[in-house]
């Protein structure tokens, strides 16, 4: 049963706890933990749900020591079951929580996709308005750990496809750290992607939430070429401009941020600049985001177009074992490539 603490375990063991004031560096992992510490510090209501988030600190140890400091009621233990998880979830939302649910591996939100897609993302249509369902969903999402079958996957498609659902994935710790926090406080549920090979990466974190929800983030400035990337791939994405601009080719990447809704102004702006496009991701080409992106910009940008845009992505299999993902990642020789097919340059 839940019940309302004001004041988390730590306080009152008279270890007042201390939220990020100042600008710190810490890992993407550790910032969410920073995010998600702060958003339960702000709202007794922030209440958080997983397989080992507690004592284990979730397998990632993103959750660590939030279960001392706020106690079981706030820091849940569930079952192996992601349908419980979300189902439970639902229930809090309606209840007045903000649920925010861990799933341990992307490949396992599955189990979960109908209480998604059926409740999650209706439940305020559905009402017409009168009840909202704040909830946040964590997922570790893609590649490059080798990890087994079901460990490495990349389903956000599924969920941008889905109205009624915000979908966001991060690529740095400042905005792991501010993202979740905005997530949290929205009244609209949101899957919130992690990469997890970037868990450790670490960066500045300063307590400012950062640009909104919804927005893309211009990562460097070009007039070449836009690149377009989400994720673990926009660090790939800036190498590839780096390595370009040795053979003077300016290219503007751009970290998507939120996949739905999509920040078109930003892409649009750039590609007019531009007059060419190269989104990449690490899903699947065959109904990924990147066919929509393009589908999008070429109707609002046919005439400022100087070439065909360009997908650079996973290719339409299943995810392949550990010792032949790094053929199956996009990285920065086939983002190159995709550069140089935008320019009409064959390598």
């Amino acid at each position: 049963m839940i019940t309302e603490q004001n004041s988390s375990a730590g306080a009152a063991n008279g270890q007042a706890p201390v939220p990020l004031t100042e600008t710190k560096t810490l890992t993407l992992a550790k910032a969410i933990n920073a995010g998600l510490r702060r958003a339960m510090l702000d709202d007794p209501k922030v209440v958080l749900l997983g397989e080992d988030i507690g004592t284990l600190g979730g397998v990632f140890r993103v959750t660590s020591d939030l279960l001392a400091e706020f106690g079981p009621n706030r820091v849940i233990d569930t079952p192996l079951a992601e349908s419980a998880i979300i189902g439970t979830a639902v229930g809090l939302a309606y209840r007045g929580y903000r649920p925010v649910c861990e799933i341990q591996f992307d490949g396992f939100i599955f189990p979960g996709f109908d209480q998604i897609v059926s409740q999650v993302a209706r439940f305020h249509y559905r009402t017409q308005g009168a009840v909202r369902m704040p909830i946040t969903i964590r997922v570790p999402f893609g590649g490059g750990i080798g990890a087994a079958e079901h460990h490495s996957e990349s389903p956000e498609a599924y969920f941008t496809h889905t109205s009624g659902l915000r979908v966001v994935a991060v690529s740095n710790p400042q905005d792991a750290y501010g993202l979740i926090r905005q997530a949290i406080a929205s009244d609209d549920p949101v899957l919130y992607f992690e990469p997890k090979r970037r868990y450790h990466v670490a960066g500045p974190v300063s307590p400012e939430l950062g640009a909104p929800l919804e927005s893309a983030r211009v990562v460097a400035a070009g007039t070449d070429v836009t690149l377009l990337a989400y994720g673990a791939l926009v660090s790939t994405a800036t190498d590839a401009a780096l390595a370009a601009a040795d053979e003077g080719v300016s290219i503007e990447v751009i970290d998507l941020r939120s996949l739905s809704p999509v920040d078109y102004d930003t892409v649009e702006a750039s590609v007019r600049k531009t007059g060419r496009l190269v989104v990449t991701h690490e899903a699947a080409r065959s109904g990924g985001l990147g066919g929509e992106i393009i589908a999008e910009i070429t109707e609002r940008c046919f005439d400022h177009l100087e070439a065909a845009p360009v997908r650079v992505t996973g290719f339409d299999i299943p995810y392949p074992p550990a010792k032949l993902e790094s053929h199956h990642l996009p990285d920065l020789d086939r983002m190159l490539d995709g550069v140089d097919r935008v320019l009409g340059r064959r390598r």
